[in-house]
């Protein structure tokens, strides 16, 4: 019977490794909107979330909940085609069941990708930020509650949760596709609310450049499996009090499908790296 996390990612991730021949070692997490990215790959594979044991639908518009393997460019890589949110009700094990599959996939390197609301003015809809920290504002920690070794360290260092040569190797590959990064620290809210003036405030005054509801709890898991992360956060809209209108998602998936093209360049351009630093 398949009754822990850890046994849940394993059984998942064996049945992805029984649908492909393919062994990639990068893994790219595509938020919202950013799921045409994966109509690139060729020699694919594509796994709904519906087909794996234990692994719920995505609610949310924009997020397909697929796992599609395959080749892009002459890389191999596993993407992960939308996410599931703790604001859609799920628990935080359910919510780190894609990550930790990939982990026992084999992945090494894993890049999470989001849509994120600009706290810094100086920053407008289509800027991509490339995630140097981040500040937990979820009220909760994935990895609280019962300890099972087999999914890493309880207490886990985050002083270089996102690693330095990933972050290298995606500003080099995004000014070879011309497409200039910021650097910044994304913050993570439980939503699904968009964040009050005054919290947007506060969070500027805190040191974030960029808020959502994601990814913070997926790189904690992640590094708990020795994985190292990149993360990169689409800015799709101003934050609240900041863009003088009110926000929605509709807004947020027609950013995302604008800059797809980009960002499917970007991660293109640095796959062969990411795949060495994967084996290294």
């Amino acid at each position: 019977m398949i009754d822990s996390p850890f046994d849940r990612a394993s059984a998942a991730a064996a049945f992805l490794k029984d649908r492909s021949k393919l062994a990639p070692r990068v893994a790219v997490v595509l938020g919202s909107g950013l799921g045409r990215v994966a109509e690139h790959v060729t020699e694919r594979c594509e796994v709904p979330f519906d087909d794996l044991p234990g692994f719920p639908a995505p609610t949310v518009p924009g997020h397909a909940g697929t796992f599609v393997i395959g080749m892009l460019l002459g890389a191999p890589v596993l993407l992960q085609c939308g996410r599931v949110h703790y604001y859609e009700g799920h628990d935080f094990d359910t919510v780190m069941l894609p990550v930790r599959t990939l982990a026992e996939f084999g992945v090494r390197v894993a890049v999470f990708t989001n849509a994120a609301g600009g706290l810094d003015p100086s920053m407008l809809p289509g800027q991509v930020m490339l995630v140097e920290d981040h500040i937990n504002f979820l009220g909760a920690n994935p990895l609280r509650g019962a300890h099972d070794e087999r999914l890493g360290a309880r207490f886990v260092d985050l002083s270089a949760a996102y690693d330095r040569s990933i972050l290298r190797v995606l500003e080099a590959a995004g000014r070879r596709v011309g497409l200039q990064l910021v650097r910044g620290v994304y913050a993570a809210v439980s939503g699904p609310s968009y964040e009050t003036p005054a919290e947007v405030a506060m969070l500027r005054a805190l040191g974030a450049n960029a808020v959502g509801m994601s990814t913070v709890p997926e790189v904690i898991a992640a590094r708990q499996r020795g994985l190292r992360v990149g993360a990169l956060s689409l800015i799709t809209n101003r934050a609240a009090g900041l863009a003088g209108e009110p926000l929605s998602h509709a807004e947020v998936e027609r950013e995302a499908e604008r800059a797809s093209v980009g960002i499917g360049n970007l991660i293109a351009a640095a796959l062969p790296e990411l795949d060495e630093l994967a084996g290294s």
